[in-house]
Formats: structure tokens, C-alpha cells, sequence
């Protein structure tokens, strides 16, 4: 499948995205002052005027974003507004030359209440490059499709199957592609403790040619809504809306998106007091790298940083030596159990003691939460539903262990031939000087 150039957003649509990202993300925008930008940029666009006062807008916002691209670098808010001015700047043919200040001020009037129209149950499914699996040419091999999981502590399952337990606490990148960008945000789950777990999750879809608008989904603890940040349920007003929609399996705990025209699923739980994150994607959406973007951050593709990573092996460890010592005084018994019982319990619902059992005796230690026993347990079945190799669904600590030492054993490969190169060029140049 060739993807295509995106389509324009209007201005308002563009202001709401950013508005409401920003509201939900207060630290962000006292991090990076993005909120400072978006809402003078709110403010000298409410009111309709001259083309050439909103191209003057425009170009005092991207002065204002670029001013604070030192403190927003990989921030999820300030890329958004990046991708906004650039499709702006195209849709009204603006100048990135010209004047920055208006020459007189106006009155900011807030919008009138733009009715949300329903979702047209009735409309076309689209144009074929609205359906990602129709649009590949006949006679190609089908496409590869990867899975990515966050869970729990969290734990988290790379797309190349490799899988970490990690800190990370705070906002962190999971996917940011061409076509959307995933984030969350993590709580430490016990005062004290460098265990964390998801509270806060948002997804961008980015308006894609005559598919969907772009849109946003924001869930958070005790908040897992049925619809988008507008208040609708597909791809908004385009011909191929209907291949991206929000289904709600079960009301508050469980929810779908699907998002056809880029072969995507993505499942999005909350469980107890946490979300759990699962998403189905092509290998080529997975790699549809942005311009200039080395896509180090983000965690389904290149895992967890090593200074945030846990090795909860180790943590398993003293807390068997600790209860054959009878020492069990510390925090296992503190949440509840001992390493016997959170066995016992995970093995209820887990019952191979692959990575997602581990990790669900890892979070009852260190949390004593027993709803982490219903996360891992709803993570594999994600994997069931959503991986493509079923070989795969269960990882074992060797799998983890050789997935390792396979990309060091790669490492000193290269290294190896760069260094035969080097000594292959050095003995060829000594012999043409012979």
C-alpha cells in the first residue's frame, strides 16, 4: 500500500485538537508553554476576517511554537502543533515570510457551539484507499502484521516481541508515525515504590487524504469514554469515516478502535484503577517514520530506555530467599502476599508460567493490588486476539533472555565486518602502493 498525503484540517478543527489535548495535559503545557501559544493563536482566529489576518496569526503562532522547541522536543503537544501549522500554512497559502503582529487588536469572541452531527451509519465505506488490506496490489505478499502491549506495572511487549518491565514514570511516547501518535501517563502505584502503572492515555489519529479528519481519544482512571474528544464516534465527515470508529464492548472497561484504512486495532481496558494498552498494526504503519525523526523514545518500537528498565527477576528472587529466610517482615507482606501466594493467585487465572504470569507475580509484590492479576490476564488474551503468529502469544524467560543475546550477538557481528572492511582496504592500498 503507497500512503498518500494527508488531508487539511480546517483552522477551527485544528484549535479544538489542541485545546482540548492541552486542557488534559496541564503539566505539558507548563513544561514546554505550548498552552501560551495555542491560546493566543485561539484568540486572534475566534472571529472570522481577512485571509491576510490569519496568515499574520498563523505566522506569530509557529514563531511562538518554535520558541519553544529546546523545552518541547518529543513532546506529543508540540509535534501536534508542528503538523497543524504546516497543513494550515498550505490550506490558506501563507507565507512563512511576512508580519507577525496584527495591526489592530480585536475582541476574542468565543465560537458558537458546533452541533455534532450523528454518525452516518448510511454513508459509503469508502474509496479502496480507505480499506488498507483492498488497496495492496494484487499478486504482493499479504502484509505483516505486529503486535504491541502495555500493561501493569508497567510491562511492556515491543513489536519485535521483546519484553521489559520499566519505570517510566510520568508521560512517555508509546507509537509516533505518519499516521498516529500514542501516549501515557504513569503513576507511581505505591508511595515510594519505583513500580508505576498507566493513568492517562491519548491517541492522535492524523487526518489521512479522503478518509477521516483527525482525531483524538483521551481516557484516564474512571474515564474510558465511548467516542472521540469531539464527541463522535467514526473519522468525522470524509468519504471513508467509517473506517475509523470507537466501539465500547463494555461500558467503562473496555474499548475498541478501528482503524481500517491503516489496517489498525487498538484495544484500550481499564482494570481496577489502571489502563492496559494492546494494538494489531502493519509492519509498514509501524515504520512510516516522520521526516527528521529518529523514533528513539518510543517504547513499542525500541523498547524501554536501560536506566528505566526493571529486572523483576531479581526483585522474584530475594522475595523467595526472603520467605524461605522467614524474613517475610518487608513489603510483600505489607500489600498482602508472600511469593507462594502471589504464585498461587496468578497461577488462577495464568496458568503457564510464561512473562505475562511473572509479571503478574511481580505486581502483586510490589503493589498487593490483585486487580494487576485481571491486567495480565486480560494482556495475553489481547495477544490471542491480536497477534498474528500464534507460535508467539507466550513469551518465556529464555525467549527474553536469547532476544538479548541475539542483539548483542548482532552488535559485535557489524562490528566484526566493519572492522574486515577496515583491514581488507588497508591491505588493498598497500598493495597498490607496492
Amino acid at each position: 500500500m503507497v500512503m498518500g498525503k494527508r488531508g487539511r484540517p480546517s483552522a477551527l478543527e485544528v484549535c479544538r485538537v489542541l485545546a482540548v489535548f492541552l486542557s488534559l495535559f496541564p503539566s505539558v503545557s507548563l513544561q514546554c508553554k505550548i498552552l501560551k501559544c495555542n491560546s493566543e493563536f485561539w484568540a486572534s482566529t475566534s472571529n472570522s476576517g481577512p485571509e491576510e489576518e490569519f496568515c499574520t496569526a498563523l505566522r506569530a503562532y509557529n514563531s511562538c511554537v518554535r520558541r519553544t522547541a529546546r523545552t518541547c522536543r518529543g513532546d506529543l503537544a508540540y509535534h501536534s502543533a508542528q503538523h497543524g501549522i504546516e497543513d494550515l500554512m498550505s490550506q490558506h497559502n501563507c507565507s512563512k515570510e511576512g508580519p507577525t503582529s496584527q495591526s489592530r487588536t480585536r475582541t476574542p469572541l468565543l465560537p458558537p457551539p458546533t452541533p455534532l452531527l450523528p454518525d452516518s451509519q448510511e454513508r459509503s465505506n469508502g474509496p479502496e484507499v480507505c480499506h488498507y488490506e483492498r488497496s495492496i496490489p494484487r499478486n504482493t505478499a499479504p502484509p505483516n502484521y505486529t503486535h504491541c502491549g502495555f500493561f501493569g506495572d508497567p510491562h511492556l511487549r515491543t513489536f519485535d516481541d521483546d519484553f521489559q518491565t520499566c519505570k517510566v514514570e510520568g508521560a512517555w511516547p508509546l507509537i509516533h508515525n505518519k499516521y498516529l501518535s500514542v501516549q501515557v501517563t504513569n503513576t507511581p502505584v505505591v508511595p515510594g515504590s519505583v513500580a508505576t502503572a498507566t493513568s492517562k492515555l491519548t491517541i492522535i489519529f492524523k487526518n489521512f487524504q479522503e478518509c477521516v479528519d483527525q482525531k483524538m481519544y483521551h481516557a484516564e482512571t474512571d474515564e474510558l469514554p465511548a467516542a472521540f474528544a469531539d464527541g463522535s464516534k467514526n473519522g468525522g465527515e470524509r468519504h471513508g469515516a467509517n473506517t475509523l470508529r470507537v466501539v465500547e464492548k463494555v461500558p467503562g472497561q473496555h474499548v475498541e478502535i478501528q482503524a481500517r484504512y491503516i489496517g489498525t486495532t487498538i484495544v484500550v481496558r481499564q482494570v481496577g484503577r489502571y489502563l492496559t494498552f494492546a494494538v494489531r498494526m502493519p509492519e509498514e504503519v509501524v515504520n512510516s517514520v516522520e521526516e527528521g525523526d529518529n523514533q528513539d523514545l518510543y517504547l513499542c518500537l525500541h523498547g524501554c530506555p536501560a536506566n528505566q528498565r526493571i529486572d523483576f527477576r531479581n526483585f522474584r528472587a530475594r522475595a523467595a530467599e526472603a520467605q524461605s529466610a522467614g524474613r517475610m517482615r518487608g513489603s510483600s507482606v505489607a500489600h498482602g502476599f508472600t511469593y507462594q501466594s502471589a504464585k498461587a493467585k496468578c497461577k488462577e487465572r495464568l496458568p503457564v508460567e510464561d512473562l505475562y504470569f511473572q509479571s503478574c507475580v511481580f505486581d502483586l509484590l510490589s503493589s498487593g493490588d490483585i486487580n494487576f492479576t485481571m491486567a495480565a490476564y486480560y494482556a495475553f488474551e489481547d495477544v490471542k486476539m491480536l497477534h498474528s503468529n500464534s507460535k508467539r502469544y507466550h513469551i518465556y524467560e529464555n525467549d527474553a533472555f536469547l532476544n538479548s543475546a541475539a542483539q548483542r550477538s548482532k552488535d559485535l557481528l557489524s562490528l566484526f565486518l566493519l572492522n574486515l572492511l577496515a583491514v581488507l582496504l588497508w591491505i588493498e592500498c598497500c598493495t597498490v602502493h607496492l
